[in-house]
């Protein structure tokens, strides 16, 4: 190893080029940085989700249940029901009731969400104000 302490009377001249070595170093670390961050960041908006429960509900003989099965068809307990029309009329004069009742649908696993979506849209068009879902737990042992 040796260095240069002096020089000759010709290499009195200012060294004008930049190591640009280190600079592209950290700039690479921080550009593998922020692509690291950038996900974490978009997911991590802040929503409270809702968490699974089981819960055993007693019901009462006021509840209506209404049914979908996997072709869409609606029945109101065991009766078939024609058009939503002919539903959201039957519901209207149960939501008169004082307490009204609260809905219960039960859809059929195999069943367009369409099916579903009608009963809850004549839900709404009709005034009810509780409508639950009937499911069934999980299997044991998962």
């Amino acid at each position: 190893m040796s260095m240069q302490v002096g020089g000759s009377e010709g290499d009195d001249a200012v060294i004008a080029s930049i190591n640009t070595t280190p600079l592209v170093d950290v700039m690479l670390v921080l550009l593998i940085i922020f692509l690291i961050t950038i996900p974490v960041v978009t997911t991590s908006i802040p929503v409270t989700l809702p968490k699974e429960r089981i819960e055993a509900r007693q019901t009462k003989p006021e509840n209506v249940i209404i049914s979908v099965d996997s072709a869409g068809n609606l029945f109101w307990y065991d009766a078939k029901i024609s058009s939503v029309e002919a539903l959201v009329d039957k519901l209207k004069t149960v939501a008169k009731a004082d307490p009204q009742p609260e809905v219960q649908i039960r859809g059929d696993m195999a069943a367009r969400y369409e099916g579903v979506g009608k009963i809850i849209y004549a839900c709404q068009r009709a005034g009810i104000v509780k409508v639950a879902f009937i499911t069934e737990p999980p299997a044991q042992g998962g």
